[in-house]
């Protein structure tokens, strides 16, 4: 439908070592998937390798700050699972 709000879709981050993260876990902060560096709930990520996280942005996640596909109704099959995470339709 024309109407339908975007989904908000998940972020891919690219993490390194020596790199600093502050992510929420618990759902609240304004600017999802960081949290302010002084929450005693969040998520304090030093990366010992480069890697790509999905990160919710939605705060529907069973699994903050990681992204578990919230953000699009339930998927039946694979391709279905897969476009959910990228909002294709």
């Amino acid at each position: 439908m024309a109407d339908d709000p975007l989904p908000i879709l998940p972020e891919v981050r690219l993490v390194k070592p020596g790199e600093t993260h502050h992510l929420c876990r618990c759902g609240h902060s304004p600017e999802m998937p960081d949290c302010p560096p002084d929450c005693a709930q969040s998520l304090i990520l030093q990366p010992e390798r480069e890697q790509r996280l999905l990160l919710c942005r939605c705060s529907r996640s069973a699994n903050l700050p990681y992204c578990d596909g919230s953000h699009s109704p339930p998927a039946s099959g694979l391709a279905d699972r897969w476009r959910r995470f990228f909002g294709a339709r």
